[in-house]
């Protein structure tokens, strides 16, 4: 199965999904608007894109780190890497989103402080550089 084929399915069920949620809602029409323009944001699609990776890197073992596997369980060496940046990508994904929508709220009322909301917004995403570190450190060991 292709993985553009997983990512496919994953975004129309998650659509299906919404269209469900709303309908159960006194206001649908906004409530599904709200739903699918979070989904198609970049920070939507990028956890989506390294919650379905990181589920496929799970579920199915790959031919390579089997055949390097040996008594030390080197095998999972790969896997404890990916893992460390793929879990601090998805953090660093939430708080950007979380921040730069608070930064957003801030200017619009405030546009002095457009420069502290901006180390906010980069502090967040320090925690993908530090998942990157650790990773390199993992596989150096």
């Amino acid at each position: 199965m292709n993985l553009i084929n997983v990512a496919s399915a994953a975004l129309i069920l998650v659509a299906l999904g919404a269209v469900a949620v709303a309908k159960q809602t006194s206001r649908p029409k906004t409530t599904l608007v709200a739903a699918i323009g979070g989904l198609l944001g970049v920070n939507g699609l990028t956890v989506l894109a390294c919650g379905l990776a990181l589920a496929l890197t799970l579920l199915s073992p790959s031919s390579v780190l089997a055949q390097t596997a040996d008594a030390t369980g080197a095998s999972n060496v790969a896997l404890g890497a990916a893992l460390a940046t793929g879990l601090a990508c998805i953090g660093a994904g939430i708080a950007v989103g979380i921040a730069g929508a608070a930064a957003i709220g801030g200017i619009t009322e405030k546009p002095e402080i457009l420069g502290r909301t901006l180390i906010f917004v980069g502090l967040a995403e320090g925690i993908a550089i530090y998942g990157l570190i650790i990773s390199f450190m993992i596989l150096q060991g």
